[in-house]
């Protein structure tokens, strides 16, 4: 059996993508010297003999090259870019769920949601006016914020930030229980939480019923200058819309992390705007250390003719 990594959908981004495949086959000799994995696009592997792919953001069309493929391990939590292929061969598709990524993505929410809720820019700038202002309000501890999104990730998120005794909300297509939270589910209930909703943390996975969901009419559901962090897709939000609900003081400001076009190009007024933050997709990473052994578990499952682990529901597309 042969094992194919691709990573790129060309030459661009293959080399972007280097130090990230570079990572994971550290991680593969470290852990399970006894793999051989090829790099695509080198050419020292015969295709009829691929079983395995490991893809990030693979050329669409690509996997059908492989005759004899038997399964699709995604090397991230998010497989948006993967169900995209409309050539996907039908095959099991298994994504990463790390406890470690839930983990960063929770302490990068808790980290913002804080600077707003303990006035952190305002305090900054009476400093660089040299006021020593004591007016209140010193901070916005009644502040409710709602998740949108309560798989594993949101999950964490949500108990990070009940165990700080900050008011937490969230809100998913199914219903759930997560203790100090109060959980919202489906279409009818969702106005309810956007209603007492001051910061929107979006997590949600892009799927066809997600697409463009931070859209002005969502906006102008929240409480007033709400604010927007969306760890989600950049597909979740519409970008005229967020400037224009910023613009017009529908919102306070936004926290993005994840966009349309990624690298953001330089031109995009989100750069530049006062009320918008701005992180390169780093809120959580794939971590090859603490996740190669699931992956590893997946080949030697399908070595093995056994069902992969966290494999993907495409219907549901996660």
């Amino acid at each position: 059996m042969q094992i194919l990594f691709i990573a790129g959908q060309n030459d661009e981004e293959r080399l972007r993508y280097k130090d990230f495949v570079s990572r994971w086959l550290t991680a593969f000799d470290n852990y399970a010297p006894e793999l051989k994995i090829h790099v695509y696009p080198d050419n020292n592997f015969a295709p009829d003999n691929i079983e395995v792919v490991l893809i990030w953001k693979h050329p669409y069309g690509l996997l059908n090259k492989f005759k004899n493929l038997k399964a699709i391990q995604v090397m991230a939590a998010g497989v948006d870019h993967a169900l995209a292929d409309k050539e996907l061969p039908n095959v099991p598709i298994a994504r990463i769920i790390d406890p470690d990524m839930a983990k960063d993505l929770a302490q990068y929410a808790a980290a913002y949601v804080l600077k707003i809720v303990k006035r952190i820019d305002h305090w900054q700038q009476k400093q660089e006016e040299h006021q020593w202002a004591k007016q209140p309000p010193f901070n916005f501890s009644h502040l409710t914020i709602g998740i949108m999104g309560l798989g594993a990730m949101g999950q964490a998120t949500a108990r990070i930030l009940s165990n700080l005794d900050i008011q937490v909300a969230g809100w998913s297509k199914s219903s759930k229980k997560i203790e100090r939270v109060d959980c919202y589910a489906g279409d009818k209930e969702l106005d309810l939480f956007l209603a007492r909703t001051d910061i929107l943390i979006c997590m949600l996975p892009l799927t066809d019923s997600t697409r463009n969901i931070l859209n002005l009419q969502l906006f102008r559901k929240l409480k007033p200058n709400a604010y927007i962090m969306n760890l989600g897709r950049g597909e979740h939000i519409i970008e005229e819309d967020l400037l224009f609900a910023l613009e017009n003081g529908i919102l306070s400001g936004a926290i993005l992390d994840v966009f349309r076009a990624e690298p953001l190009p330089t031109e995009h007024p989100f750069w530049s705007h006062p009320l918008i933050t701005v992180t390169p997709h780093i809120a959580s990473m794939s971590n090859p250390d603490t996740a190669i052994a699931q992956v590893v578990a997946n080949i030697h499952n399908v070595m093995n003719k056994q069902p992969l682990i966290n494999i993907v529901d495409r219907k549901l597309g996660y």
